[in-house]
């Protein structure tokens, strides 16, 4: 997801003082201990199968033990290989609210000799309300974690976010550990991470113009795009005397250490004019480099690839395809050497838009090349949506160094896995991939609803859209009919939940596409308006009456309309300022409610949304920030209640023309309603918040006087938000995270 603008952060450099003070510090900071998975609690927790989705920026191999990987993700954690189970494990949902910001991994490492060992540089933004990052190390293969926070901030899904590994653990003392900071310079820890002090040796100038704009024109700090030790120069129990550092700026952006991290110099002959990304070598001396004019993902439409040989000193330009003579240029992403053979090679195109992204294969250090994917057949039994999906953003690249048949490469949406790399060139033999996901949940869901009828769950998504989920177990195709980038609002009607309608965004919205669709099936076939509203940009809120029979879409920035003919006309709501956000009653359908998210005031409306008045009632307070906007849930099956969270007053029950506060947490997020346990008992509410000063998910079976915990510590997830009840089933619960996917539980 895209966030406010990054500032750069200054760091003062070269006062002796300055420094001593921080090395105080940091040896004086005590890492903190991740809880141990719990084995049993309230809820059994599950993700809601979708398969993939989101931008995994890094894979890798441990290279001393067959089938042990790891993957990392921009905004949903890491992830270990579990190769007798076919499948991906979360290791990082032990982080709650208040590390939110660690849920985005800008780099990780292993010890070639410790298989137990894992780091993790955790930090997802740099922006003023991140928090600073953190090393998490494990030394049992990411069960639990120990944390050891550092002085600055990192960018998990900021620019130049699948670069690297800017994390790397000295292959002959694994008590050594180098991470490059994006605003930093160069850290060292000593301990395995447990502190760090900034490499004073590393010069500063070498991170000058290693800044880039993403594609909204806002500047990000990259630095340090990797670090590489060269374990062919030393010996098992020393440091390795020969590390690489690469920065991503397109002046001197090779750094060279011959003694072991104690003085670097520029490395003789680079090319300049563009940015490197990864660097990857092998057990014959030679040395490949992957160069782009932008670090990527957001721009990059200029490359190269290039052979480096330390010992001639000697570098030439092995690129498999030349740059277009005109129209759209493209990079290169990443490059992986084979470490059982290492002249053989992987790299792959970055944002080449004609005809697509390709991967290439060399047998011969790079003389010639063959593609891989034009005539390759891709598996999509695992996750059938990916079939519209084309590769793209492959930003980096693994070979399993125990079978040269299975490589990795990652996606904008996930994971490809080849099965026979080596083999495909025998005749009728043609190159296999298959989607390898299962288990890795890294969608950003922006709506979530649980109708009266039907499935039991309709998404809304970032980047893919959404899905109707008849089976949450199960990945399941998406929505059928036109298509949408950002699925943002979605709602179904109280008393004809076979009519669904939704809006959101279109990526490169050529051909004039209407933002808002709508189903008479329950989200199985989709319709398109007839037409958007006079004002506005799409996406923002919609909200469709009790009977089907109105429909009001607020678009970004254009206010309240209403529409009985699905967009063939269109009619401003009265009485709505245009920061309204409008829902509808689930039994009536004349009553809806509405709340100005800019003042904090609720509105009510009795003619079927033709007109609203103000109640005079104060359920917010008058804030832009979406943090603080109370949220309306109208109840399912009572007429004139409506539910309210605000994170300023707490929870809250409009009804029969008066505001009722149930109970004042120190924080709601999101409410969601659903079917109570016990016959005759209130509807169970589910609040994403903070109660007595502990972050999760809660239930109350008593009208919202009383909260119960529902997580634990051991299933946090980050920052759970958006979440609903299910109307159907008792004890059910749905919510979304940042960048886990959507989680539904049920009480154990």
């Amino acid at each position: 997801m895209i966030d406010p603008p990054t500032k750069r952060r200054t760091t003062t450099t070269g006062a002796w003082l300055a420094v001593l003070s921080l090395l105080l510090l940091l040896f004086s900071t005590p890492s903190v201990r991740a809880a141990e998975p719990a084995t049993s609690g309230p809820y059994q927790w599950r993700s809601v199968a979708i398969g993939g989705g989101g931008f995994v920026t890094g894979v890798l191999f441990h290279p001393a033990e067959r089938g042990l990987a790891y993957a990392r993700t921009d905004v949903g954690g890491a992830y270990r290989w579990d190769a007798q189970a076919q499948q991906w494990t979360a290791l990082t949902d032990w982080l709650g609210a208040d590390d939110w910001n660690l849920m985005g991994i800008d780099a990780f490492a292993v010890d070639p000799a410790d298989a137990d060992a894992l780091y993790l540089a955790a930090g997802t933004y740099m922006h003023e309300r991140a928090g600073t990052a953190a090393v998490l190390r494990s030394f049992n293969r990411g069960r639990t974690f120990e944390r050891a926070d550092l002085p600055f901030k990192l960018g998990g899904n900021q620019l130049g976010r699948a670069n690297g590994e800017r994390l790397a653990v000295d292959p002959h003392d694994g008590r050594v550990l180098l991470l490059g900071s994006r605003d930093a310079g160069l850290w060292r820890s000593d301990d395995r991470g447990a502190h760090w002090a900034k490499v004073a040796s590393f010069p500063d100038a070498a991170l000058a113009g290693a800044t880039a704009r993403n594609h909204v024109g806002r500047e990000q700090a990259v630095g340090i795009a990797f670090v590489v030790f060269d374990a062919a120069s030393g010996n098992n129990g020393s440091p390795t005397p020969r590390i690489y550092v690469g920065v991503s700026t397109e002046q001197t952006s090779l750094y060279v250490s011959e003694d072991a991290g104690r003085s670097w110099a520029p490395v003789a002959g680079q090319p300049r004019g563009l940015r490197p990304s990864h660097m990857a070598g092998g057990s014959d001396g030679h040395w490949y480099l992957s160069y782009g004019d932008q670090p990527g993902p957001d721009l990059m439409a200029g490359g190269a690839l290039w052979k480096f040989t330390p010992a001639q000193g000697r570098w030439r330009e092995i690129s498999p395809i030349p740059q277009p003579a005109s129209g759209d240029g493209f990079g290169w992403g990443a490059v992986a050497v084979d470490p059982q053979h290492p002249q053989v090679l992987l790299a792959s195109t970055f944002r080449r838009r004609t005809p697509r992204d390709e991967l290439y294969r060399s047998v011969d250090g790079g003389k010639h090349w063959t593609p891989l994917l034009a005539d390759a057949v891709f598996d999509h039994s695992a996750a059938p949506w990916t079939a519209h999906a084309t590769p793209h953003w492959m930003g980096a690249l693994a070979i399993d160094p125990f079978d040269g048949n299975h490589a990795l490469f990652v996606t904008g949406y996930g994971i490809w896995a080849s099965r026979n790399l080596q083999d495909f060139a025998a005749p009728q033999r043609p190159l296999q991939w298959w989607f390898q996901d299962r288990g890795l949940e890294e969608t950003v869901p922006l709506d979530l609803l649980s109708p009266m009828a039907g499935a039991h769950l309709l998404s809304a998504l970032g980047d893919i859209d959404g899905f109707r989920h008849d089976d949450l177990d199960r990945v399941q195709l998406q929505y059928a009919g036109p298509r949408l980038t950002n699925g943002e609002s979605i709602d179904a009607a109280g008393q004809a939940p076979q009519w669904v309608v939704r809006s959101g965004t279109v990526r490169a919205r050529r051909n004039n596409e209407i933002r808002a669709l709508y189903s008479r099936d329950g989200g199985k076939q989709w319709t398109a308006f007839a037409s958007e509203p006079p004002a506005g940009q799409g996406a923002g809120s919609i909200a469709i009456g009790a009977d089907a029979a109105q429909v009001v879409w607020a678009p970004a920035r254009g206010g309240n309309w209403r529409t009985s003919d699905f967009g063939a006309q269109w009619q401003r709501v009265d009485g709505l300022p245009d920061t309204a956000v409008v829902v509808a009653d689930r039994v009536d359908a004349r009553r809806w409610y509405a709340v100005d998210v800019a003042s904090g005031q609720l509105y009510e409306s009795t003619d079927a949304a033709r007109s609203f008045r103000a109640t005079g009632v104060q359920v917010g307070s008058p804030a832009r920030d979406e943090r603080t906007r109370p949220q309306l849930r109208p109840d399912p099956w009572r007429a004139g209640v409506v539910y309210l969270a605000s994170p300023g007053k707490g929870v809250m029950r409009w009804q029969d023309g008066a505001l009722q506060v149930l109970s004042q947490p120190d924080e709601a997020r999101s409410l969601g309603i659903g079917k109570a346990l016990r016959a005759g008992a209130p509807p169970a509410l589910y609040l994403a918040g903070r109660v007595q000063g502990v972050d999760g998910v809660f239930r109350s079976d008593d009208g919202g006087a009383q909260w119960q915990r529902i997580n634990d510590d051991a299933h946090r997830f980050g920052r759970p938000y958006s979440v609903t009840g299910d109307p159907r089933i008792a004890g059910r619960v749905y919510f979304a995270t940042g960048g886990r996917g959507i989680f539904y539980g049920d009480p154990r």
